[in-house]
């Protein structure tokens, strides 16, 4: 197995280009890379990748400057050549060389490096909560347990309405009408396993049990690492929130906390850092995204009972002391702020099981329900259980649309949006005035953007598929009944609900494909990323069509294996044909689908590195697209463009007005000190507490504490990254000694130090199982300082606030190491469960013109855009295609633009650069004289 792995392993990387040295022997660094052998993928978590590789390699992929780079906590590839920006690049003759260039060296070993760390995520960070897990650890019958797919724990339970059309008491296997289209809450997207990723599952993790809820002193190891440091208030998540989330502002700016100035004036300032490749866009897609993926929710609440949210004891002088009157008012936080704890599925203590000498949880400590479907389904836009599709409004003069009314703007515009929530749509007071969507909570003007966008996206689909009917009504459709799939079905017989039905699974693959290869690249700003988004998406081989078919044989020769290795091997193979559609081409609707062993959700980690609040701006530049779009007309507060607000706010302006100010101006940096102070502040008399308010930022760390995520260090472990040993280790190695940046990052540091605390360590007290040191001893709670030694408490800091200072970040993150390692397990592995974006990608379920729609953009063909941007022959990106079909008034202004989430009017220059300079035309736009 071990041979036809290492063949795997060496095909799949021809196939991303990253077999480096065919092998070049130029330095002698790359003849001793050329010689050794490939690393194993590793065998226990002991021996994981860490993303550093050998001083050779290292030195024949990025030089001096990467063996210098392997000194640093941080993963290797962000050093090597070509990684970077143009100045990352070796020109002349060397950068011409093609395979044996270092450029190519340097990108090649960066993709190599991801997807070693992809194959062993996927075989050590799989821990499911539905009751499977034992099974995945001991095997079923021969059967290893990566290679397991289908689990009784998933069956449907009686008195469920598809109880029996699934096969009742015996073997359930979905069929007829419910593997047609996606289903409301969920279900039969995997065939075999109809509860699946469906509403109410549990959230899994991404950790191993034992590392989950380290504050309950549960686990010898948790109480070693944090002693009795921790709680739920444990540093104090106000005192977080205000000295580590705060953005500063200068005296006199206008910000007044994010409130601007009467009359929207242009005067007001709020200082933010500012991102230089995303704009604003960028931030309320994600928002967008994340409700449709997850949620903790109950239809607008959590449980009942209040708790509180701290301002009670930070630390001062090393020591949690309470607080005097002047240090509250000094901090500005509220010990008497309220809010409502979480909804737990399980809380009982979970069984254990021995196997091979260790003991194991079945779970984890507690568990979570996501409360929304799973699947990549536009859940947030047409449902995901009874009540939310009681809020979707179709057309009643074509029930195969969605309902959008006439509205004036102030532009003396009349265009349509979605209708208002009415007292009779299962709705919740906090919703009133908003538009009536699936999914209503947390309602501002970015998601009032997008859903009228993707609302009339689906009309426009149907507006096609109408045309074609007329014009062609006997032709084949290319939609199958499942019951009846050799009967034909024409274009006049697809009913209303189905044509429905169909534009949904068009419009979930379209926002897929948008957020696969247009938003994630440019949060990504680099070669390497952008080439594996595109290959997760579009396959590395899709003009070659007899190798694809070679490839799909080998996949299916894995999917098959009943090896505990043949699982992660199968994703590295995949990067050929790409996930998109994979098996599409089989008479198997299900056969595409590949869980790994473990059955897919959401874990509980993976909504934790979705806490993006930084990048919201105080206020929204607005501009005007038909009077100077270089002018800014007002600064509207976020806070003005919340709740029903926002429905108000996009009817005044316009959608197009709204796309042209969010699209022009850059979102907020991903570090500390830079979220907006409004979100401390925020106003929620639902709550009925003393103060009315919450700090939104202080919740978020009191909500990853709720639901047992690890502290950051043993987080990176369990992630197989590596661990820092103090707070130190933060500040950018990048840096020149004495640089107002560097001397930024040390005054921070010494907030986590003030914030953390430090303490007399132990080296009798070993803190992990999850990695050891480099010489195989255990790691222990001095992490390599003599025993007795003051040590900071590196150990307890919150993940969310550990991977914002993370300073050192490849070229063009917006986000940290730690949040990308998240990514590229679940990012591949959302696309690798869904039927409907592998195996059943093709038109018995999409229709010829959804399965054209999908691929080319729009129904017009693919468009190419100009020149090579970034070196790239490229299609006119799908966001952009979108844009143009839904606010055809946007076609002069986004002409230029060749990714919807880059700054509109910024100039991309060479190779990913990140510099803010106009394009030809915006010269005049006041964003550009400040940096």
């Amino acid at each position: 197995m071990k041979k036809f792995a290492f063949i795997v392993l060496v095909v799949s990387l021809l196939f991303v280009g990253a077999y480096p040295s065919l092998r070049n022997t130029r330095l002698g660094s790359c003849l001793a890379y050329a010689v050794g052998n490939f690393r194993d993928v590793a065998k226990d978590r002991s021996e994981r990748f860490l993303g550093k590789v050998q001083e050779d390699t290292a030195r024949c992929r990025g030089g001096e400057e990467a063996v210098t780079w392997q000194t640093t906590p941080w993963i290797d590839w962000q050093n090597y050549r070509a990684t970077g920006g143009a100045e990352s690049r070796v020109g002349g003759i060397a950068g011409k060389l093609g395979l044996l260039s270092p450029n190519r060296r340097g990108i090649d070993g960066a993709l190599l490096d991801m997807e070693y760390q992809r194959i062993e995520l996927l075989k050590f960070n799989l821990f499911d909560n539905n009751g499977t897990f034992e099974e995945y650890i001991e095997g079923r019958n021969g059967l290893a347990g990566s290679a397991i797919k289908v689990w009784p724990e998933l069956r449907l339970p009686r008195g469920h309405s598809a109880y029996l059309a699934v096969g009742g008491d015996g073997p359930q296997r979905c069929q007829g009408e419910l593997i047609r289209f996606r289903n409301l809450t969920g279900i039969c997207n995997d065939i075999a396993n109809p509860l699946m990723g469906s509403t109410n599952q549990p959230f899994a993790r991404n950790v191993e049990f034992e590392a989950t809820f380290p504050d309950l002193g549960k686990n010898e190891i948790a109480i070693n690492r944090h002693g009795h440091r921790l709680g739920l208030l444990k540093p104090d998540p106000q005192a977080i929130s205000r000295k580590l989330f705060s953005r500063a502002q200068a005296p006199n700016n206008g910000c007044n906390e994010g409130h601007g100035l009467p009359g929207y004036a242009t005067e007001a300032n709020c200082d933010y850092q500012k991102a230089p490749v995303l704009n604003v866009l960028a931030a309320f897609w994600i928002q967008f995204m994340t409700h449709d993926w997850f949620s903790h929710l109950e239809e607008g609440h959590n449980r009942s009972e209040l708790m509180a949210m701290g301002c009670s004891a930070p630390r001062v002088d090393n020591a949690e002391k309470p607080q005097t009157s002047s240090q509250v008012q000094q901090l500005r936080c509220r010990s008497e702020d309220r809010v409502e704890q979480s909804y737990f599925a399980a809380e009982d203590p979970p069984a254990t099981f021995a196997y091979q000498g260790r003991q194991y949880l079945t779970r984890a400590y507690k568990t979570t329900l996501n409360k929304v479907t799973a699947w990549w389904d536009a859940s947030q836009i047409y449902g995901y259980n009874d009540f939310s599709s009681k809020r979707v409004k179709r057309d009643p003069h074509d029930p195969a649309k969605l309902l959008l009314e006439p509205v004036t703007t102030s532009a003396e515009e009349v265009t349509a949006y979605l209708p208002v929530l009415e007292p009779s749509d299962f709705t919740n007071p906090q919703w009133s005035g908003q538009e009536s969507v699936a999914f209503p909570d947390n309602w501002n003007i970015g998601l009032s953007f997008f859903h009228n966008v993707f609302a009339r996206e689906h009309n426009l689909f149907v507006d096609k598929f109408r045309a074609i009917t007329g014009a062609t009504p006997d032709k084949d459709s290319g939609l199958r009944n499942p019951a009846n799939p050799n009967v034909v079905i024409a274009y006049k017989d697809v009913t209303s609900d189905k044509l429905f039905e169909v534009a949904r699974l068009v419009v979930a693959a379209e926002i897929a494909k948008i957020h696969t290869i247009e938003w994630t690249p440019q949060l990504l700003y680099n070669e390497p990323a952008y080439l594996g988004m595109n290959a997760n998406w579009n396959g590395l081989v899709s003009k070659q069509p007899l190798v694809e078919a070679a490839l799909e044989k080998v996949l299916a020769r894995l999917a098959k294996s009943p090896s505990d290795k043949a699982a992660a091997w199968y994703s590295a193979f995949a990067a050929g044909p790409g996930i998109f559609g994979l098996g599409n081409n089989k008479p198997d609707v299900n056969g595409g689908v590949n869980h790994f062993g473990s059955p897919f959700n959401f874990p509980e980690e993976f909504v934790t590195v979705y806490r993006l609040h930084s990048m919201v701006p105080d206020l929204i530049e607005l501009r005007e697209l038909h009077n100077d779009p270089n002018v800014i007309r007002y600064k509207i507060p976020v806070l003005e463009t919340l709740g029903g607000k926002a429905t108000q706010a996009m009817r005044r302006y316009g959608l197009a007005d709204w796309a042209l100010s969010m699209g022009r101006q850059r979102l907020g940096k991903l570090t500390l000190q830079n979220h907006p102070v409004f979100l401390q502040n925020l106003s929620l008399p639902r709550l009925k507490s003393p103060t009315g308010k919450i700090d939104v930022l202080a919740l978020d760390i009191i909500r990853d504490r709720e639901r047992g995520v690890p502290r950051y260090n043993e987080f990176r472990r369990q992630y197989g990254l590596t661990q820092l040993t103090s707070f130190d280790d933060f500040v950018d190695p990048n840096l020149t000694k004495g640089s107002p940046e560097g001397v930024r990052q040390q005054r921070i540091v010494g907030l986590l130090r003030e914030v953390y605390g430090q303490h007399k360590c132990d080296d009798s007290k070993i803190i992990t199982t999850a990695q050891v040191n480099h010489d195989g001893a255990k790691i222990n709670d001095c992490l390599g300082r003599p025993n007795g030694s003051m040590v900071d408490n590196i150990e307890d800091v919150d993940t969310m606030v550990g991977w914002l200072a993370e300073f050192a970040r490849p070229h063009g993150f917006a986000i940290s190491e730690t949040q990308f390692q998240v990514f590229i397990l679940n990012a591949s592995r959302r696309l690798f469960s869904d039927r409907f974006l592998t195996s059943s990608f093709r038109p018995e379920f999409y229709t010829h013109l959804g399965v054209q729609w999908v691929n080319e953009n729009g129904a017009d063909g693919i468009i190419k855009e100009k020149g090579k941007p970034n070196g790239h022959e490229m299609e006119v990106s799908p966001l952009k295609r979108v844009l143009q079909r839904t606010i055809p008034e946007l076609k002069s202004e986004i002409e230029p633009v060749v990714n919807g989430f880059d700054p509109w009017a910024r100039d991309r220059g060479d190779y990913y650069s990140l510099k803010w300079k106009p394009r030809p035309g915006a010269e005049s736009d006041v964003a550009f004289k400040h940096r």
